[in-house]
């Protein structure tokens, strides 16, 4: 009982707060943060569901497109926590209510519990390949089982470690996407891979291709704020979070594409979004390589998911260690579902479901409505500006519920020619705006004050303008 009293202790006084954070990264830096976030099998593997639902050129395309679209959200989302301070949870306290927060902040702690499930059993899937080619033993749900139980304890003593790691992590991947094109281009020309014919029966449209890269973006959004609040500047966020997102994300997709294609092209069967079928085609250091960097990334989701949920109250944390356990507990019976991989498109559309609405709500928020400034009133746990009626903004809240359904409906009911996200997003950006214009603040724009600044020196106002705002 002595041991976990100390362990609590400790990561009560070392765990990650929702408080406002002065950023010193510069865009190099944060670029190789988000470079070494994205280079992971998941956005890889997501690649590998394009082809040969669509021709080679058109995934190609889209992809880049999507990416880009996703990539504007991602960094104005981001840029919010360089200007505040404040990680994207806290950030929604603003738009949603002191209390209104808990509704996307429970969202984003199911989407978490997703993306480790998903990764957990990548991981798993991974290992039982090799095991199989050497042992002749296959057991993909005990190694994802396996697996989950090992990032959860990682999650709890060894999140730093892990942050540290991480970037070299992402050089092994670099080496391995290297090596992959190198094999994939010396077999067969460009032209092979854009003679294979596309085959519509699968589901697949340029349109829902765009949905997904798109999807994939606002799944990296829920942490964007996390992540640049750690920027120095606001050119900082957009040029190193929109660069190295951009980047890793084009180049990992395209990379699914083309190594699915080379599997087709070997006339193999090419099974989209299975860790295995790689690891026939380029040997056992791309397993170790998947492993190692799916149990990084597996790790910081947990960690984000507990921090998400200790840290929903301002004011008032739950203890870390007991919510960790909790959350892991489940995140480790949820690995045993393998028959998640098999909707992982599904899930993206849940994600896209909840949480566009929440971007475009925010953006308005803060860009439109508050004149790009939160006061540090956004810090209580009670009253002030951010309180509405007892703690909830019914506006967004009923904005966010029409935006989810309507996300939905445009997917399921009535798909439209553009794909479900970028008429979502418009929708809720419209509706928001126009339901909540009569409160929109005047004063003097973009007089956002840090608010690391407004805490440390006592303000009673971080609306008033700063000599040198942040960015």
């Amino acid at each position: 009982m002595n041991l976990y009293r100390r362990l609590n202790a400790y990561l009560e006084a070392h765990t990650d707060n929702a408080g406002p954070l002065r950023g010193t990264a510069s865009a190099p830096r944060l670029g190789m943060i988000w470079l070494a976030a994205n280079l992971v099998v998941t956005t890889l593997l997501t690649g590998t569901l394009f082809v040969p639902g669509v021709a080679m050129g058109t995934a190609l395309a889209m992809i880049v497109v999507g990416t880009l679209i996703g990539a504007v959200v991602l960094t104005l989302v981001g840029n919010i926590g360089t200007r505040t301070g404040l990680p994207t949870m806290a950030l929604t306290r603003a738009s949603f209510g002191t209390r209104g927060t808990y509704v996307p902040v429970a969202a984003n702690v199911l989407i978490l519990m997703g993306w480790s499930w998903v990764q957990a059993m990548l991981a798993g899937v991974t290992v039982n390949a090799l095991v199989e080619q050497t042992t002749g033993f296959s057991n993909p749900v005990l190694f994802s089982v396996i697996c989950e139980v090992i990032v959860v304890l990682l999650a709890i003593f060894g999140h730093e470690g892990i942050s540290k790691v991480e970037p070299w992590l992402a050089v092994a991947m670099i080496i391995v996407i290297g090596t992959i094109f190198y094999t994939a281009f010396t077999a067969f020309s460009a032209a092979d891979y854009a003679s294979i014919a596309p085959a519509p029966e699968l589901g697949m449209a340029p349109a829902i291709v765009l949905d997904i890269v798109v999807a994939t973006a606002i799944s990296w959004t829920v942490l964007s704020a996390d992540i640049n609040r750690m920027a120095r500047s606001s050119r900082a966020n957009f040029l190193g979070a929109g660069i190295g997102y951009s980047a890793s994300t084009i180049v990992s997709m395209s990379l699914g594409a083309i190594a699915l294609g080379y599997v087709m092209l070997q006339g193999d069967e090419a099974p989209a979004f299975d860790p295995s079928i790689l690891v026939t085609a380029f040997g056992a250091p791309f397993a170790v390589v998947v492993f190692l960097s799916v149990m990084a990334t597996n790790t910081m989701a947990v960690y984000g998911m507990v921090t998400s949920a200790v840290n929903a109250r301002a004011g008032s944390r739950l203890k870390f260690l007991p919510t960790a356990l909790v959350l892991g507990g489940i995140s480790v019976v949820g690995s045993t579902w393998m028959a998640l991989l098999d909707q992982f498109t599904s899930f993206l559309v849940v994600i896209g479901s909840l949480f566009v609405p929440v971007f475009a709500v925010m953006l308005v928020d803060y860009y439109i409505l508050r004149r790009r400034s939160y006061a540090e009133d956004i810090l209580n746990a009670s009253g002030g500006r951010y309180w509405y009626r007892g703690g909830f903004n019914a506006v967004a809240l009923v904005v966010w519920a029409l935006g989810a359904a309507a996300s939905l409906a445009f997917t399921y009911l009535w798909p439209l020619p553009v794909g479900a996200t970028l008429p979502t997003f418009a929708l809720t950006f419209l509706l928001y705006l126009g339901l909540s214009w009569s409160r929109r603040e005047h004063g003097h724009p973009g007089g956002q004050r840090h608010l690391a600044e407004a805490v440390g020196s006592g303000a009673a106002n971080a609306d008033t303008a700063d000599p040198a705002p942040a960015g």
